[in-house]
């Protein structure tokens, strides 16, 4: 009984860490990829609300 319990932990700890490294891998290359185009998106502290009228601001790097 022991034994069953350690291996399904043990598959569950690997299994949690095989997502969180695909997560960070994604989030690393759909850095990256951004960062080729130049462009940054962001939005002013005064526009952060989810009002309708809000707008981004969209500027090119370079």
């Amino acid at each position: 009984m022991n034994r069953k319990l350690a291996a399904s932990i043990l598959s569950a700890l690997l299994y949690a860490h095989g997502l969180l490294g695909f997560a960070g891998l994604a989030g690393a290359l759909l850095r990256d990829r951004t960062g080729e185009t130049g462009l940054t998106v962001h939005r002013s502290a005064a526009q952060s609300g989810a009002s309708p009228g809000s707008s981004l601001h969209v500027s090119a790097l370079g």
